[in-house]
């Protein structure tokens, strides 16, 4: 096929851009600007676009599919010229499904640790020697992309609730069907597609009637909104489960596994409990033995950004997390807190998203950063500006979180000084954003702290 690509750049579309061409597909792309390390992947496979910006004449009749990325407005000149020519024009999520359309698909969805779920199966799967397709939304270790696509039997999606495409509204996970499913929870999120909560949970029941009669469905059986809709669908096979029983011992998180034995982790924190067994579960479902399951998930240490390790020294641990919605603030914090409870805890969350930074969202982030004993809250007001928001006040945070003692910080170079002035000792830090406070470097920033400690 000869596939072009608008708005080639992003994370998600480079994957499946080089996974394509990895086919043996003829792919092109155009975006108005691309960063790394997409630009430096894209440059290697031959697959740069030779200048930025958007270029009509790219677009002929000659291309067997046009793919449209979410970065791309309605607008556009390359999709209005694909249009015209009356060009088959998918989203990302359509073109994932017709390339896995004869294939068993397993989707995992959730507002909260979808990512991490989808790799733990990838590493189980890996481990155990099976062929498989994947889209994941974070790089693996041992995967060279986020997507692949061969010939492979089997397709584990990640299934998100966000908009498919710019001209196509519908939340991308209603495209996939899945015969295997999990829905980890439901936490209100998007606020800029979903105004109310009711509008997010109804994607979630739009998601259960897609899938097909007989569908298998391991869900986490804490959730109310969850319990609440598997009486509603009966026409699923639904598997609850829960996390299973664990220990800390020091800094390490033992798990009790099927024969009744203790297995070290690599990984710790009570949500992350809850996403080993959401993935046990489903890989039971694809004929993977508990011994195997237990064998492999040792030597998982985690996706990328999801409570990833920066920097250690004797009493000092810095981590970053892609944490940004309440429900994963106040896991992630927690789970820190309940690893080192010795160690004071300092957490740095940055306001960076649509719904995060809206008035009408933040007070749902009350008492998420309860379990730190400093919480500091950053935000560009350039950002707020740019997402035409009204401006937000050091009050308007204190009230949002329901901490009068909470920091409120506006500029990069002030957050990094207050940092580095902070004694560290007995300490650790935790970073959780979407974003990257406004291009600081924190592989830098963390390594110095832990100097300083």
């Amino acid at each position: 096929m000869r596939v072009h690509f608008i708005a080639i750049g992003g994370s998600a579309m480079h994957n499946l851009a080089l996974a394509l061409h990895d086919k043996g597909h003829e792919v092109s792309g155009s975006d108005d600007d691309i960063f790394e390390p997409s630009k430096s992947r894209l440059k290697e496979a031959g697959i740069l676009p030779p200048s930025n910006g958007w270029y009509p004449g790219r677009i002929n009749k000659g291309l067997d599919a046009v793919i449209l990325g979410m970065h791309a407005r309605k607008d556009n000149p390359e999709l209005l010229k694909a249009q015209e020519l009356g060009l088959k024009i998918y989203s990302y999520p359509e073109f994932i499904y017709k390339e896995s359309e004869g294939k068993t698909r397993v989707v995992i969805a959730g507002s909260h640790g979808k990512t991490t779920i989808t790799a733990m199966i990838l590493h189980v799967l890996h481990y155990a020697q099976h062929e498989f397709d994947f889209m994941v939304g974070a790089q693996l270790n041992g995967f060279n992309r986020m997507v692949q696509m061969t010939e492979a039997p089997l397709a584990i999606l990640e299934g998100d609730e966000y908009l498919s495409s710019p001209i196509d509204l519908r939340s991308k996970f209603l495209w996939y069907k899945p015969q295997i499913a999990l829905i980890s929870g439901i936490s209100w999120d998007h606020i800029n597609v979903f105004p109310t909560f009711e509008d997010y949970l109804d994607a979630f029941r739009q998601f259960l009637k897609s899938v097909p009669q007989g569908a298998q469905m391991a869900y986490y059986s804490g959730d109310e909104h969850l319990q609440d809709l598997v009486k509603e669908f009966d026409q699923i096979r639904w598997i609850p489960y829960q996390a299973p029983e664990y220990r800390i011992d020091g800094s390490t998180t033992w798990v009790r596994n099927h024969k009744d034995e203790w297995i070290r982790l690599g990984i710790f924190g009570a949500h992350n409990l809850q996403n080993i067994e959401g993935a046990h579960q489903v890989l039971r479902l694809l004929g993977i033995s508990d011994d195997i399951f237990y064998e492999a998930i040792t030597s998982f240490t985690g996706a990328s950004k999801r409570l990833e390790q920066l920097a250690e020294s004797p009493g000092t641990l810095v981590f970053k997390d892609f944490a940004h919605a309440p429900s994963k603030l106040k896991a992630t914090t927690r789970a820190v807190k309940e690893q080192w409870p010795d160690r004071k805890l300092v957490a740095v969350f940055e306001l960076h998203t649509f719904s995060s930074l809206n008035k009408n969202f933040l007070s749902q982030y009350k008492g998420a950063l309860d379990e730190a004993d400093v919480g500091l809250v950053f935000y560009l007001p350039d950002t707020l500006k740019h997402k035409n928001l009204p401006t937000v006040s050091t009050n308007d945070i204190m009230m949002a979180f329901d901490r009068m003692d909470i920091l409120t910080v506006t500029k990069s170079d002030q957050l990094e000084r207050f940092l580095l002035n902070m004694n560290w000792e007995n300490t650790n830090l935790l970073f959780m954003s979407s974003g990257n406070y406004g291009g600081i470097n924190l592989e830098k920033l963390a390594e110095d702290i832990v100097r300083s400690a």
